[in-house]
């Protein structure tokens, strides 16, 4: 196994993001009670401080947790702030990621 030079953020959808999700899905429904599979973003290795590194990217991951529901933009809610991403997500941080698998990574651009 490989230890992979990163930090992460599980960032797990609540209640409210369901709420708007089942307004604006295509015909899918969204509950709590279905567990819903929570996103994980990579980010720097090394931190003590975990409100630094969601502000930074707290609007790259909002943006890319609404277009999983509706790539529509004009679905997304206007004003999205820090405060309205952490109403609509539960954030857990970490700083040890392994990788598992034989082959190398790779990312899309």
């Amino acid at each position: 196994m490989k230890l992979v030079n990163r930090g992460f953020l599980v960032v797990r959808p609540t209640e409210v993001f369901l709420s708007w999700a089942n307004l604006n899905s295509q015909g899918i429904a969204f509950t709590i009670d279905d567990q819903p599979e929570p996103s994980i973003y990579l980010i720097e290795e090394d931190f003590f401080d975990i409100e630094p590194i969601i502000e930074r990217h707290f609007k790259a991951m909002f943006e890319q947790e609404l277009e999983l529901v509706n790539e529509d933009e004009s679905t997304w809610p206007q004003n999205r702030t820090i405060e309205l991403f952490l109403t609509w997500f539960e954030i857990e941080a970490g700083t040890t990621v392994f990788d598992s698998e034989k082959s190398d990574l790779r990312t899309d651009a």
